[in-house]
């Protein structure tokens, strides 16, 4: 069940970002200059104790309680939900240095001839224009910002992001078990993305901004004229 996260008094901040992301999604589709979705998760790796009895007539799976870590990995998924295409990086790490080198290959290998790539993110410390230029050099992290417009989600509302709702369909149909390894991961998430891209699969999105005046009336600050 998704969270919704909302302030507790009235902020003009929460509210312009939030119409600022909902204005990008009522944009209709331009090749030129994409909507693109992108948000982050981690996922620990599970190896089994004993080895699971396979199923039987009758009989499911059978998987033993016990289990070990294996440490960690993190995705980081980005999705155009007017286009039904999403992208997945598997990274064992989360740091500023893996998610410039994950925008530069949304830049330079997904969307190449984009004049501008609109890309809505949750407002955190490692998603901004300053990872880029602790990663490249000055030269290079200027072209990629060129290409780039940052949209953020109000602080504890990433249920604005629509990538969130990708990372949750990931996660019920291709996460659903204990995986062990970072590599077979990394084809399985392949595999599973491959499939979602080629049926075009696109998320139903109807909140807009005339939704949140009507429904969140005591989010938005009071004017006394």
């Amino acid at each position: 069940m998704k969270t919704w996260c909302f302030p507790k008094e009235a902020n003009g901040e929460y509210v312009y970002r939030m119409e600022d992301v909902l204005n990008e999604y009522a944009k209709p589709f331009d090749p030129d200059e994409p909507l693109i979705c992108m948000d982050e998760a981690s996922r620990q790796l599970i190896g089994q104790v004993a080895a699971p009895l396979p199923t039987k007539p009758g009989q499911p799976r059978l998987e033993d309680y016990e289990y070990v870590r294996n440490g960690t990995c993190n995705f980081f998924v980005f999705c155009q939900p007017l286009a039904g295409w999403r992208h997945v990086i598997v990274t064992e790490r989360r740091t500023k240095r893996d998610w410039a080198l994950a925008v530069r290959d949304l830049v330079d290998v997904q969307f190449p001839e984009a004049r501008r790539i609109r890309l809505v993110m949750d407002n955190l410390n490692t998603h901004t224009g300053a990872a880029l230029y602790d990663t490249f050099s000055p030269s290079e992290a200027r072209r990629l910002l060129e290409k780039l417009e940052f949209h953020y989600t109000p602080k504890h509302a990433s249920w604005l992001n629509m990538a969130e709702i990708e990372i949750g369909i990931l996660s019920r149909q291709c996460l659903d078990r204990r995986i062990d390894d970072r590599e077979f991961l990394t084809g399985e998430v392949a595999a599973w993305e491959t499939d979602r891209n080629l049926r075009q699969a696109k998320i139903h999105w109807t909140f807009t901004i005339e939704t949140a005046r009507n429904k969140l009336k005591k989010l938005y600050p009071s004017i006394k004229v």
